[in-house]
């Protein structure tokens, strides 16, 4: 008898079942009931049990009389991505001395599709209340950030994020697509992108691109960000820009060398 052709088939794998439960839990989840995931999976309650226990098994989840988090064992393979690794290890000096020199947050963040992927974050006792964390997301249109990735990125992303809808996080997000062109080509002339209480109310930012090789591609971003009343995010830009830089260089050292 001839297999069953499963070509085009809906009916997701093992291991797209277990990328959907590990992608049910949101940043700001700490806990989640299996009830929970099978309702944010759409999962049938038996797989999902089943599937879930297998992560346990794996040390990707851990259970809890409450529900299921996400285990440690997912931190270990996250540090094993060796250009993340290395563009954090790289990058670390540059974001203390920042700190240091700010005494405000300081974030270090990648491009992943059109959304920004925070890899690092730094702040004091100071630091405002801020919806980024490392490995969290962003939309790219609303944060310095994101501007920046998105000022350097492949024509056909740009024109994709623009072509929009764009997302209104605050009432000061921009939502007009050439005034965020305009943005973006100020981006490539400055090296600096600004947010303005776009993606949060309150809060300020900077951010400038680490550059490739080449001085065409930003291979990641660092930002400054305060609080209005309090942060001044033009008076930061040239040590940024000078951060960003050096950080540049050396990567680009450290590849070559690889």
């Amino acid at each position: 008898m001839a297999a069953p052709d499963t070509q085009g088939s809906s009916e997701p794998t093992v291991l797209g079942k277990a990328v959907a439960i590990l992608r049910a839990f949101g940043p700001s989840d700490t806990v989640l009931p299996l009830a929970e995931l099978v309702r944010r999976t759409g999962l049938p309650k038996g797989t999902a049990h089943r599937v879930a226990g297998d992560l346990v098994t794996h040390r990707l989840l851990d259970k809890g009389p409450h529900g299921y988090r996400l285990a440690g064992g997912l931190f270990e393979l996250g540090m094993r991505a060796a250009t993340e690794r290395t563009l954090l290890e790289l990058a670390m000096p540059y974001l203390q001395d920042l700190y240091e020199r700010t005494h405000e947050t300081v974030h270090l963040g990648v491009q992943e599709g059109s959304e920004v992927v925070y890899v690092a974050k730094i702040g004091g006792h100071r630091q405002v209340s801020a919806p980024s964390r490392p490995g969290g997301r962003m939309p790219m249109h609303c944060t310095a950030i994101g501007k920046v990735l998105l000022a350097y990125a492949d024509p056909t992303l740009r024109r994709q994020v623009l072509a929009g809808p764009l997302e209104r996080r605050t009432p000061h997000t921009l939502l007009a697509p050439g005034l965020l062109r305009r943005q973006l080509d100020a981006v490539l002339e400055t090296g600096l992108a600004f947010e303005r209480e776009e993606s949060t109310p309150g809060l300020l930012c900077v951010g400038s691109p680490v550059l490739d090789a080449d001085g065409r591609t930003a291979r990641a971003a660092i930002s400054i960000t305060g609080p209005v009343g309090r942060f001044r995010p033009e008076a930061h830009g040239a040590a940024l820009r000078a951060a960003t830089t050096a950080l540049a260089n050396i990567l680009a050292r450290t590849t070559r060398s690889m």
